[in-house]
């Protein structure tokens, strides 16, 4: 099996760098590939991001371009490896993911494509996503620029998002609150993305 790890270029509020769900997914992706006797690829740096264009740093290539990419790497890994994995670091991925795999298994390649799941998580540069960095990338995170954004569960929020983008929401960039976020829940957040992959993959 080769695993692909699909990030994003985007915004994580003041205190995340712009290539956080490139390095969740890439070590999501290794730990995984642990577990299975795997292969990773190296990551997608750039995904479906167009909600968070109206903060400096995002560089989205759009659904469709992110799609076709996806199609093609799978019909080129599919020459030397038996399966191919997507784990997106980005939940804007999922849509063309999805499609892509819909697209690849109707030409019969065997490929997966997972989102992250995570229970009690919440959505963009708060709680959840800085513990897992502080876990694996530790110097690349400010926890003195840290600060709380729109605490309001993401599902409330995801038609206006969809419509006039995150901007409208939060106008620091966060989803969530980074106070108190630890290397140590990062680690327990991030096996806890492992246990869901491989079960799902062995399934």
């Amino acid at each position: 099996m080769l695993i692909v790890p699909l990030g994003s270029t985007e915004q994580h509020g003041p205190h995340l760098p712009v290539e956080t769900d490139t390095i969740i997914a890439t070590a999501w992706a290794n730990g995984v590939a642990r577990r299975m006797g795997a292969t990773v690829a190296p990551a997608l740096p750039y995904g479906s991001a167009g909600e968070h264009q109206a903060f400096r740093g995002t560089l989205s290539i759009g659904q469709e371009a992110l799609e076709i990419n996806i199609i093609e790497l799978a019909r080129s890994a599919q020459t030397h490896h038996d399966s191919v994995a997507f784990l997106s670091g980005h939940g804007g991925n999922a849509q063309p993911l999805a499609s892509a795999i819909r697209q690849l298994r109707a030409e019969r390649h065997v490929v997966w494509g997972l989102v992250p799941w995570l229970s009690n998580a919440d959505a963009h540069a708060g709680f959840t996503e800085t513990s897992i960095m502080l876990y694996v990338a530790p110097d690349l995170v400010r926890m003195d620029l840290a600060e709380p954004g729109n605490t309001t569960a993401v599902e409330e929020l995801l038609g206006q998002m969809r419509a006039t983008g995150l901007a409208s929401v939060t106008p620091n960039g966060v989803l969530g609150d980074p106070a108190g976020a630890t290397g140590e829940r990062g680690r327990q957040y991030l096996e806890e993305l492992v246990d869901y992959a491989v079960a799902e993959l062995e399934r």
